[in-house]
């Protein structure tokens, strides 16, 4: 073999024996570490213990850390955490701070002096493939959260695990940014408490076991947030501190106008598995809500637009409502939807009727398939609060009341056509007063109500 062929061979030989090494090392990592765990993730870092902090040690490691975050932002790098537990409070991200870890191995436990994680008006934060652990201890009441970032207008929260806050796990205010592929959990208020957003996304976040909410996108104010809530999984929050909805929703949108919330798994919610309060412009579109111990989808109070469309609906007191004109609630569209198994008790209300779909004012109901009801498959208006209602192309089966109409005075216009309705034992279309029945099934055309029209429901 001539010499150029030998040193080929040779180089390859080493190029092959490296990466055995590198492989090797690798798969040494934990299989939780190793799967996002990269060199070039750790290309330009900083690592914390080459600076003085130790993981392991018993005291309090926030301020150490604090300096080292500085330090790495003013330089323009990131500051890396190497497995190992390390316990802090008052740990504050400067701006442009990156701090970065190996998931599931790199862990920051509260130690309990009143702040664990907070920022101050950071143009710039990161936290990625950390352990934030609050210890379930105390935090000082100003604290909003355990991780408490106001004013970072560009925040990433990546790849991250935040358990057993005293409070929330996570709140922001004026932030924009992502959080994504982080797993919320055990937090005695909620998982993410987001106010006065400025382009906030939330994506792919598992939000679990918290006690009184999952994620909530709020304003001090009515007006624009834009956040975009889509592809997380929330399961199991209560509402531990009562109330009549504030408390115990998969996702809550209060003040904020333009937000998407889309595609998102939400189960065992004990009130709504999404609640729009005041919400203009909101979309709530392809969400699987499973077992809500209240009214499912909600859209109430002074909001104006809402699309409501191709989600399923499988256990709840209500499925979908469209509520409080009498607040100014009103302009939606409800499509494409699938319920059924509508027959929980209201927590506050237990013999309010269970529904499938309501609506009051200035809303299509389209397309939708319900099933399996205990009162109402779909309410049109309540009491004097009707005003332009399309119930067109829907099919109801297997409930007392197909759809039940407000005959009040000064209830206003109403179509109601083209559906199909079955097995409903107690009228097809029933006009109400309030919540009494006051006319006889009005698909047999004996129809003396000005307000509405209703025509070529088929009915079985």
């Amino acid at each position: 073999m001539n010499d150029s062929k030998k040193g080929v061979t040779m180089l390859a030989r080493r190029s092959f024996l490296a990466a055995i090494g590198s492989s090797a090392a690798f798969a040494s990592l934990p299989a939780r570490a190793r799967e996002p765990f990269t060199i070039v993730d750790l290309r330009g870092a900083i690592d914390a213990t080459s600076d003085g902090v130790r993981a392991g040690a018993a005291d309090d490691q926030g301020a150490m850390i604090t300096r080292l975050l500085a330090r790495a932002a003013a330089a323009g790098k990131p500051l890396f955490l190497p497995p190992g537990t390390y316990f802090v409070s008052d740990l504050e991200l400067a701006d442009g701070a990156r701090l970065m870890g190996v998931p599931g191995a790199s862990r920051l436990v509260y130690s309990g002096h009143g702040r664990m994680l907070f920022s101050n008006s950071a143009g710039t934060a990161s936290l990625s493939g950390l352990v934030v652990d609050g210890a379930n201890r105390w935090l000082a009441e100003e604290t909003g959260g355990m991780v408490d970032l106001r004013g970072v207008e560009r925040l990433d929260i990546d790849d991250c695990e935040l358990i057993g806050s005293f409070g929330n796990a996570v709140a922001l205010e004026r932030c924009g940014g992502r959080i994504t592929r982080s797993r919320l959990s055990g937090a005695a208020g909620v998982g993410l408490y987001a106010v006065e957003s400025t382009g906030l996304s939330v994506t792919d976040n598992h939000v679990l076991d918290c006690a009184n909410g999952g994620i909530l996108i709020h304003r001090w104010q009515t007006g624009p947030d834009n956040s975009i809530v889509t592809g997380n999984r929330i399961e199991r929050i209560g509402a531990s501190d009562g109330g009549t909805g504030q408390n115990g929703n998969g996702i809550n949108v209060f003040r904020a106008a333009n937000v998407m919330v889309a595609n998102n798994h939400i189960t065992d919610c004990a009130f709504s598995a999404i609640r729009s309060n005041s919400g203009s412009n909101v979309q709530i579109v392809g969400n699987q809500c499973l077992n809500s111990g209240e009214t499912a989808l909600y859209s109430e109070f002074s909001f104006e637009g809402a699309i409501v469309a191709s989600n399923l609906i499988d256990g709840a007191a209500k499925g979908i409502s469209i509520a409080n004109f009498n607040e100014g609630g009103r302009l939606a569209t409800v499509a494409n939807n699938v319920i059924r198994n509508i027959a929980a008790p209201l927590p506050y209300s237990p013999d309010e009727p269970k529904l499938g779909i309501a609506a009051e004012a200035d809303t299509v109901i389209t397309g939708n398939v319900i099933e399996a009801v205990s009162d109402w498959g779909i309410m049109v208006g309540w009491g004097p609060y009707l005003r332009n209602v399309s119930v067109t192309g829907n099919i109801v089966r297997d409930v007392p009341v197909g759809v039940a109409v407000s005959v009040v005075e000064d209830a206003q216009q109403a179509l109601i056509a083209d559906n199909v309705i079955q097995g409903a034992s107690g009228g097809a279309v029933v006009g109400f007063r309030w919540g009494e029945p006051a006319t006889a099934d009005l698909t047999s055309g004996d129809n003396r109500h000005a307000h509405l029209t209703v025509k070529g429901n088929r009915t079985a």
